[in-house]
């Protein structure tokens, strides 16, 4: 009869251990980019209460509080870490925190390029969050020695981490084509970009980064700043099957072109490396081709939250300052407050990069297939399941005195 049961009780920390293991692939993960994947840094650097993330309706979806992200909810990292057997990234700058399981070093407003270069073409009132891809690799090199403290140490941590960069660059392009500069100026800013890209992408390697994913921009054309930024009323200018524009999204399509072929010059130059391209321009080109069918029943360019007008977005009247109105059903939404996405998108988004089609190989090396709507909430109970198991089998070991018992 003992026997049986501790047969039974071996199997069951097995499964639960097997079970919590397929998603601890990685046992840390490290996060650079701007407001897409920022979860909590720009109101540790500026005064909360003076951000339009500072108040609801931010955060109302799953959190039901803002919590300094740029959503109704949670966002392509936060998917990601859950699925992974993570909770949520801590922001860096939220001194205090335990990073050994990893850091969240985005920050909303960033450029991939020093804030110094706009600056000097006359787009500094704009440009204005000085903490670009560069300020972002000095963090990771302050916390380095707080996780590994020998270079065989640093090696094997290293070794076993996720490294996300990006997606960047958005900021890059907004701010001049927010302060109306012609397409051609900012097509020139693009090889800059991937310059930046390339070298903290470089230095992350010469810390020990292994495996990294990097993200490439969605369409500019498809958000509802820029919908009305530059609308038009030449037919030409807007995709027939997405109502984009085409322009923006021309723009958008070069920067991912040279991303791709940066990420194929690494692989061949770092061949034992693993190298990811993030594909965020595909998923929200075939939202706007089709909402409907996956769920979005109110569109992908008029955004939930927002001033009014046509895609219900207003430059000065923005989500969550006085005036506002915000949609009773984000999820049905693409687009948040003209500028980001709401959850149901980037869970969409997360869903496509776990498991395919938008990363290549798919960023969920197991093969299960993982439902990231769950994602953080499994992580809690898996964990627990798991050591509820091992404290099963311990008392079961001691009250029998022995194994051979």
């Amino acid at each position: 009869m003992k026997l049986s049961i501790f047969i039974f009780l071996h199997f069951l920390l097995i499964f639960f251990h097997v079970t919590f293991s397929v998603s601890q692939q990685y046992s840390s993960i490290f996060n650079f980019g701007d407001s897409l994947s920022d979860t909590g840094n720009l109101p540790l650097i500026l005064n909360a209460s003076t951000l339009p993330i500072g108040s609801l309706p931010y955060g109302m979806t799953f959190f039901g509080r803002p919590t300094g992200r740029f959503s109704n909810g949670r966002l392509i990292i936060d998917f990601l870490a859950g699925a992974f057997g993570f909770p949520f990234l801590p922001p860096f700058l939220a001194r205090g925190k335990d990073f050994h399981q990893g850091a969240n070093f985005a920050v909303s407003g960033a450029t991939a390029i020093d804030i110094e270069f706009f600056q000097g073409r006359g787009l500094g009132d704009i440009a204005r969050v000085n903490q670009s891809l560069s300020v972002q690799l000095r963090w990771f090199e302050e916390l380095k020695p707080s996780l590994c403290n020998s270079t065989r140490s640093c090696k094997d941590y290293f070794s076993k981490s996720l490294f996300m960069i990006g997606e960047i660059g958005v900021n890059d392009y907004s701010t001049p084509l927010r302060a109306r500069r012609s397409l051609k100026e900012v097509r020139s800013y693009v090889p800059k970009v991937i310059e930046a890209v390339s070298t903290v992408t470089e230095r992350l390697i010469e810390n020990g980064a292994v495996d990294l994913v990097v993200a490439g921009d969605p369409p500019l054309g498809c958000f509802g700043v820029f919908l009305t930024l530059y609308m038009s009323s030449k037919k030409e200018d807007y995709d027939p099957s997405t109502g984009c524009l085409n322009k923006l999204n021309d723009l958008t399509r070069y920067h991912n072109r040279m991303l791709r072929r940066l990420l194929e010059q690494f692989r061949t130059k770092y061949a034992r490396l693993r190298f990811t391209y993030a594909d965020y321009y595909d998923p929200v080109i075939r939202l706007a081709r089709n909402p409907t069918r996956y769920g979005f029943s109110n569109g992908a360019l008029k955004v939930c939250c927002g001033g009014g007008g046509s895609y219900n977005f207003n430059a000065t009247l923005f989500c969550s300052q006085p005036g506002f109105n915000v949609c009773k059903d984000p999820s049905t939404y693409v687009g948040w407050d003209g500028i980001h996405l709401t959850e149901a998108a980037y869970r969409f988004i997360a869903m496509g990069l776990l498991n395919g089609p938008f990363a290549d190989p798919p960023l969920m090396r197991s093969g299960v297939a993982v439902d990231t709507s769950l994602a953080n909430q499994n992580f809690l109970k898996q964990k627990t399941l798991y050591h509820l198991a091992s404290t099963i089998f311990c008392i079961f070991l001691l009250a029998c005195g022995s194994v051979s018992s």
